[in-house]
């Protein structure tokens, strides 16, 4: 009883910090635009220290903007620093600002 009580409370708290993780302001590199269907694929930058790992990109995200006069400010290979949210496993951007 302990034990699952154990799993189900690390899978909650995994839960909430994934849903929360777009909360947050993200910085990348713009790598495509598709001004037609008012998407965008950002390459996200890892914040901080990354300790022994070899560096690198973070992931590789499309997302749909909310306003397509969000995505005439910027081109491919933009540094941008954008908050999302996820709308039934497909992210939306709230916030889309060039460095």
């Amino acid at each position: 009883m302990g034990t699952t009580k154990f799993i189900l409370a690390g899978a909650a708290a995994i839960a909430m910090l994934a849903s929360t993780a777009f909360a947050d302001d993200m910085t990348g590199m713009v790598t495509r635009i598709d001004r037609l269907n008012n998407t965008i694929s950002i390459q996200q930058t890892q914040k901080g220290t990354v300790g022994g790992s070899a560096g690198g990109a973070g992931a590789l995200q499309q997302y749909k903007s909310k306003d397509a006069a969000m995505l005439d400010a910027v081109h491919a290979g933009d540094r941008v620093t954008y908050s999302a949210t996820d709308n039934n496993g497909t992210g939306t951007l709230t916030k889309l600002q060039k460095q």
